[in-house]
């Protein structure tokens, strides 16, 4: 599980905070008390992007393909109000 740290307190022990992820702790940095970024081990997430792709191929190739006709950037983009 990961631990949480405040933005401030990573700045000030960023080389202790590399240290502990070296040894595999991982971190979650917040600001206000709000999660922004997460300091993990490299490669304990590498598969994830590959899998999360795969999963997103897979899914769209079973999707209906729909016709939607021809549209431009213009009505894409224009105002209902």
């Amino acid at each position: 599980m990961d631990e949480a740290i405040p933005a401030a307190e990573a700045n000030r022990k960023f080389s202790q905070l590399l240290r502990s992820v070296r040894e595999g702790r991982s971190y979650v940095v917040t600001s206000h008390g709000r999660p922004v970024a997460r300091i993990t081990p490299a490669g304990e997430h590498d598969g994830f992007a590959a899998g999360a792709r795969k999963a997103l191929l897979a899914r769209l190739e079973r999707q209906p393909v729909v016709q939607a006709g021809s549209w431009t950037r213009d009505t894409l983009y224009e105002d209902e109000g």
